[in-house]
């Protein structure tokens, strides 16, 4: 059996930057087992099987990381629409097209942006609104299970006697995957952030949101900085742990951003309009990514989330299989 296969960095407009995607195009002859194993065979974060639509799409899309099949993540719907639109029959000049990618969550729309006849960037807005759940443990519980201190939290008095000048709690949010939200008060703890796989185990293996998400806004850090070394607004600093799906750690989660997006949203409290954010994650791991958030906000409520960001294909393969009754 050959399986013919690529690889995307995304959120990331240069190669070796972002979260790398693996994309097989043509998977519906694949068994679960079998793309489960290929995705193990990968070990990338996530590695997508796309077959032909089910239910009036452009694509059905199975999401799979090293561990398991999850049912929506957003590096593989952004790298996955900008892998499809390049291959459009007619596709733009400039300008935006819009796909609708079919995964297990539901019908996820995508808008991709066309510069010069090539997609340079890629927009999803989640099939589910931002669910809240409030975390069983303690914001100091949960900074020690990371590797932090009581003074690496924001509203803690920290140890120059400061205070933080946001006032964030620890919340499980979910847009379709859950995350265990970890705010902390610097960027300095966000780099010092090291997950205890053993307390991990006793506090998080079996709960709704087992992924860690430790964040820091700018607005939260004394050691403020609001461009990145580009020159580019930064406004969020964060980084993901998740071992139960077997990702250590992630250099860009977008469904995470999209929990983000709910998350700031609801603390923001304004109850109209449009709120945006610029996300960096992946420095501590070399692979520098930038994550587009946005959120509306309608009669105190968040309606609609969207997440964005590039990607640029890397490379092109084939995996050859014995046939040995896979």
């Amino acid at each position: 059996m050959n399986l013919p296969f690529h690889t995307l960095d995304v959120f990331t407009d240069r190669v070796f930057g972002g979260n790398p995607l693996g994309v097989f195009p043509d998977a519906t002859h694949l068994s679960t087992d079998l793309m489960q194993r290929i995705a193990l065979e990968m070990s990338l974060s996530e590695t997508v099987f796309l077959g032909p639509p089910e239910s009036g799409g452009d694509a059905r899309v199975r999401i799979f990381t090293p561990g398991v099949e999850v049912p929506f993540a957003g590096h593989p719907t952004v790298g996955t629409a900008v892998f499809l639109a390049a291959r459009l029959p007619d596709a733009p000049e400039e300008g935006t097209v819009e796909l609708v990618l079919e995964e297990n969550v539901g019908p996820v729309p995508v808008e991709i942006r066309f510069e010069a006849g090539r997609p340079v960037f890629a927009r999803f807005t989640t099939a589910l609104p931002p669910e809240h759940r409030p975390s069983p443990w303690s914001a100091r519980e949960l900074a020690a299970m990371v590797g932090l201190e009581p003074t690496d939290l924001p509203g803690e008095r920290r140890a120059d006697g400061g205070e933080a000048r946001l006032h964030l709690e620890p919340e499980m949010v979910s847009c379709g995957l859950p995350y265990h939200v970890v705010p902390v008060a610097t960027v300095s703890a966000v780099r010092r952030a090291s997950l205890d796989t053993a307390a991990w185990s006793r506090m998080l293996a079996d709960s709704w949101a087992h992924h860690v998400y430790v964040v820091c806004p700018w607005a939260a850090d004394e050691e403020r900085a609001d461009v990145d070394a580009e020159g580019e607004r930064v406004d969020v600093r964060v980084r993901m742990f998740a071992p139960g799906s077997g990702v250590p750690e992630d250099p860009a989660t977008g469904s995470a951003a999209a929990a983000l997006g709910g998350y700031l949203a609801a603390a923001d409290g304004r109850s109209e309009g449009t709120l945006s954010w610029v996300v960096a994650q992946g420095e501590e791991m070399g692979r520098p990514s930038r994550l587009y958030v946005e959120a509306d906000r309608r009669n105190g409520d968040t309606v609609a989330i969207r997440v964005g960001g590039s990607a640029v294909e890397v490379l092109t393969g084939r995996m050859t299989l014995p046939d040995i009754g896979l």
